[in-house]
């Protein structure tokens, strides 16, 4: 029988290791698809998302707008994004990856989806809910310590 403390001990080590799995991932579906690493980060959110502004991109990847738009432009000619003209704000657009990008990734994506889903399907309802309450306060965790360390704690490299 495992302590409470190693038990979650284990659950920390696994979270950390997914994390890590999922970088690798998308570092290594971005190689594929020759795309940089900060390209492929954006393209996986708005391939979650749906669509962003300029701006939205900028915060998630934490590029300038001059770089972003830097960006912006690359995955455009690639063909992997689409501007749109946002019916919100008459001088912004926003973004959202195309059929180009879906076919290229698509493939590269199915197996994990389907383990996922194979993964899933052998936990009972009342284990799911665990796991996604558990998921969602992690989650939850983490965006609010990255909000205190980007606003209460100056860089250590700048002194």
């Amino acid at each position: 029988m495992h302590s409470r403390e190693d038990l979650e001990k284990e659950v920390m080590v696994a979270a950390r290791d997914q994390g890590i799995g999922s970088v690798l991932f998308r570092n290594a579906l971005g190689r594929k698809l020759g795309v940089n690493v900060t390209d492929n980060e954006c393209l996986s959110f708005l391939t979650i998302q749906g669509v962003a502004t300029p701006s939205e991109l900028a915060h998630y990847t934490g590029l300038t707008t001059g770089s972003t738009t830097a960006m912006l432009d690359r995955l455009e000619k690639a063909g992997f994004i689409m501007r749109k003209p946002n019916p919100k704000d008459r001088r912004g657009v926003l973004i959202e990856v195309n059929k180009k990008w879906m076919a290229a990734a698509g493939p590269l994506v199915a197996g994990i989806q389907s383990a996922h889903r194979e993964l899933l399907g052998s936990y009972s309802d009342k284990e799911l809910i665990v796991i996604a309450d558990f998921l969602k306060r992690f989650t939850y965790n983490v965006h609010e310590h990255t909000k205190k360390i980007e606003e209460d704690t100056p860089s250590t490299l700048s002194r």
